[in-house]
């Protein structure tokens, strides 16, 4: 030790960071400010900033640095990169050698004369400041005291309950949408020619500053504008993400965006359990950034490829285990309850340029076996299910091929004959299928059909024309079609699919019978029950000679069967079916099956048609009670049956309380399903018709009018829904007063629903009817009985004699008759005109 002159205050050890271009004031920098003023101004905690690197903790620091240096706020500032605990006794030790004036050639008696020091009562005001701790064991014993006139702030990227507990944490986050624009906005002020798609790249670049600033000095630097380099960062086949960092870094940065993260890999990777931590964040680097459930890694598949990879045992234990050294290395965000990951896309993109496309191929498909594996058979939770479809939709994005390319296994002949042939032993993973179908079984009936179109194409430039899997996507795209009332093409794509099916699989594949089942739901969708009933028993005896009796396909066929001869006009035969079938479905899957509770569905709805309501209404209420204890509350089948539940209480007599129900389901909807879901929106309009049912015709039509508005924004204007609430407000618009009005709704009605279905189909038949009442209602009692009339004669040709439909047009064809003809009591004696269908919303009728 040797003496020296006496210190000058105020004293400054180290270099503060200049702050960044154009820097953009942040929430952390009022956390840290308010701190000090609920103190008071003395004694603060230390505060540690903790946060993913990149998102400008040293910023922050440097930015409360600054500001209390420059105005004369502290007699002492102490800026330490202390990245490792050399690095940090040295900087104790320098600094002690200056405000002690004497210096120590040992670091660790140097830190220890500073932290003594920093706890006398000398009145001193300081700050220091450890920028960048990457392992909190470094500061063990080296924490600066906490006094009243002292400061502590950390920044690091880790969130270790060690270092957090005592000490006030803030997470520094990402900019915010309009924060990132806006300083695109001011780096590129000069040029605004080379913003176009600026909000668009900072949403690319997930708002990441780091990332922003070199985004905005590497399209300076090469000419570009934002929307060029979006266009380079999406070609991720031709450039990785260091590819476009600039040459020269900009605000002193450290590293490019692609190399910030990966000391903390490799910190993360060395702890226990060690090798682990790498893998993991290279399967979540595949999947969606924003919600990746934790139970995936937990998975069979995942744990046999670590397995593999590290060439020990791995068990779920070990990747939770691994899935928390992610977070306390702020890699990965995991919420408060566990059960959700959030990745930063740029450290997702920055994994990913490090894999080989055989690293990329075998990661992918573990992905989605695990996705495959965690997805439920009942998807009674709609967030889980919606964060799996997420997560398929980003792995199929981010692999490319991977998903297309498993292959089939074939021995023996089968290789052979699969050579002659020209067959590619490959196949779709199943999860493409899944994610596709989930979309139509919780009601997203058009985006399902949008999905399978799309997938069509890749499996055809993927797998070929002839492929199973091609085939199979052909179908699921042709039944999602049907299901969305989008019927034209289908019939013509179904028989060639059909045809394709005998020539390639032959015809007793199960995939030939499944495609002669969506052929026959085809023809009963378009008008022709009678038509779908014959198909469909045709198709029972080859199902029953290939399949045998008990098998699901067959048990799904004659429940089919049931309803399409339930539609030709017998519901007490369709009733009687469904009960046979029940039957044989409780001795074979047991009475809390998904299939049995919807076949009760089916019977209750039938017993309803049999003109029994209040049994239907009973049969419902029953049903929902093993749906709620089953399927849980917000399942959307337990939400149907309470839709059916009120249908069928209305219809039984209370329309009032119809009305009501769905009032309650509608805001249960609302939460479960959101505004735009189409059962929320039938709902609506259910809750509308039975409102008009229970007295109030003008609320009826002015709430089903709001309700049009909605419908075709989402659903496109030839949806069967929109088209079923036209229908609904026309009729409402009649019974609230105006008939001419409603006839005149009709008749535009029904020059779509001609275009959309055609001549024959029940529905155009059923506008046909309704705008003949509404004509007589308006004064035109002899052209009602004309159209009545026309109407008999097709309905006697398309349904039969026997038909409710075809009855409820004679019944009004004699009152009109009567009307038109003068005799004053025949309108009444026959009850008026009858209208058929019911109260006819798309939600109220429970078969829609």
């Amino acid at each position: 030790m040797h003496g020296r002159s006496p210190v000058e205050w105020p004293v400054l050890v180290g270099a503060v960071p200049p702050l960044a271009d154009r820097r953009v004031d942040r929430p952390a920098d009022r956390h840290l400010a308010d701190a000090v003023a609920h103190a008071g101004g003395t004694g603060v905690m230390c505060q540690v900033l903790s946060g993913l690197g990149g998102v400008g903790k040293t910023q922050v620091a440097a930015a409360l640095a600054h500001q209390v240096w420059n105005t004369g706020q502290v007699d002492l500032l102490v800026w330490v990169t202390a990245t490792s605990r050399t690095a940090i006794l040295t900087g104790f030790a320098q600094a002690a050698a200056r405000v002690t004036g004497v210096d120590d050639t040992d670091p660790e008696r140097g830190a220890a004369h500073l932290l003594g020091w920093l706890a006398e009562p000398h009145q001193r005001r300081w700050l220091i400041v450890l920028d960048n701790l990457d392992s909190p064991d470094d500061l063990t014993g080296l924490w600066p005291p906490t006094t009243a006139f002292g400061r502590t702030v950390v920044t690091t990227r880790r969130r270790d309950t060690a270092l957090l507990t005592g000490r006030h944490a803030i997470d520094v986050d990402v900019f915010t949408p309009d924060q990132a624009v806006a300083y695109l906005h001011s780096k590129l002020a000069d040029q605004p020619h080379r913003l176009d798609q600026a909000d668009a790249l900072a949403a690319d670049l997930g708002y990441l500053p780091l990332a922003l600033a070199q985004a905005a000095a590497y399209l300076l630097d090469q000419g570009l504008d934002c929307a060029g380099y979006r266009h380079r960062l999406a070609d991720q086949r031709r450039r990785r993400l260091a590819d476009l960092a600039p040459d020269a870094l900009p605000d002193e940065h450290r590293s490019t965006v692609a190399d910030t993260w990966s000391l903390s890999i490799d910190l993360a990777d060395r702890l226990a359990p060690a090798g682990l931590a790498r893998p993991l964040l290279e399967l979540a680097a595949l999947l969606d950034p924003n919600s990746i459930p934790t139970g995936l890694f937990a998975a069979a598949a995942v744990t046999a490829y670590c397995t593999t990879r590290l060439g020990r045992p791995v068990d779920g234990e070990d990747t939770h285990d691994a899935l928390r050294l992610l977070h306390r290395f702020s890699l990965a965000t995991i919420d408060d309850t566990g059960t959700t990951m959030r990745v930063h896309a740029l450290v997702q993109r920055a994994t990913r340029d490090q894999l080989t496309a055989d690293q990329i191929t075998a990661s992918a498909r573990t992905a989605a076996d695990a996705l495959i594996h965690a997805w439920p058979d009942v998807e009674r939770d709609t967030a889980l299910t919606e964060a799996l479809r997420a997560n398929t939709t980003a792995l199929h994005a981010t692999t490319g091929d991977a998903l297309w390319t498993i292959p089939v296994r074939l021995t023996g002949w089968r290789r052979i004959l699969a050579r002659l042939v020209g067959f590619r032993p490959y196949e779709a993973h199943e999860v493409l299928h899944r994610a596709g179908n989930s979309l139509g079984e919780i009601g997203l009936v058009t985006a399902a059909r949008d999905y399978f179109a799309r997938l069509r194409v890749l499996a055809a430039q993927h797998l070929g024309p002839d492929h199973p899997n091609t085939l199979t996507i052909r179908n699921d795209l042709a039944w999602w079609c049907v299901q969305a009332g989008d019927l034209a093409g289908v019939a013509t794509d179904l028989e060639q699919l059909l045809t394709d099916y005998l020539r390639v699989l032959g015809p007793d594949h199960p995939q030939t019978l499944t495609t002669r089942n969506n052929l026959a739901h085809w023809r009963g969708h378009t008008g022709d029950p009678a038509g779908a009933a014959a198909a469909l028993e045709e198709l029972l005896t080859d199902q029953l000679r290939v399949l045998g009796p008990d098998h699901p396909n067959i048990l799904a066929n004659r429940a089919n069967l049931a309803h399409w001869r339930g539609h030709t006009g017998d519901p007490a035969g369709a009733a009687t079916a469904i009960e046979e079938l029940l039957t044989d479905q409780l001795r074979v899957l047991g009475a809390d099956h998904p299939n049995i509770l919807a076949i009760r569905s089916e019977l209750a709805y039938w017993r309803g048609h049999t003109d029994d309501p209040a049994g239907a209404a009973a049969a419902f209420e029953e049903l929902l009670t093993d749906q709620l204890r089953v399927l849980g509350p917000d399942h959307p089948h337990t939400l149907a049956t309470r839709a059916s539940l009120a249908v069928w209480r209305g219809r039984a007599g209370d329309p009032a309380g119809a009305a009501a129900a769905f009032e309650e389901l509608l805001t249960d909807e609302l939460r479960v399903l959101g505004p735009d879901h189409p059962d929320t929106l039938a709902t609506g309009a259910a809750f509308a018709a039975w409102r008009g049912q229970a007295g109030d015709p003008a609320g009826a039509a002015a709430a089903l009018e709001e309700l049009l508005t909605e419908q075709l924004r989402v659903l496109g204007p030839d949806h069967p829904y929109t088209l079923t609430t036209r229908s609904e407000v026309a009729w409402w618009r009649g019974q609230a007063g105006d008939p001419a009005g409603a006839a005149a709704a009709f008749e535009e009605l029904l020059t779509d629903r001609l275009r959309v279905l055609g001549p024959d189909h029940p529905d155009t038949l059923a506008i046909r009817h309704d705008l003949a009442a509404w004509r007589g209602e308006a004064g035109d009692p002899a052209g009602a009985a004309a159209a009545f009339e026309e109407l008999l004669t097709d309905r006697l040709r398309v349904l039969g004699p026997d038909h409710p439909d075809t009855l409820a047009t004679r019944a009004s064809l004699a009152a009109w008759r009567g009307e038109a003809g003068g005799p004053a009591g025949a309108a009444t004696a026959l009850g008026g005109h009858v209208r058929a269908g019911g109260v006819g919303t798309a939600s109220a009728d429970p078969d829609s």
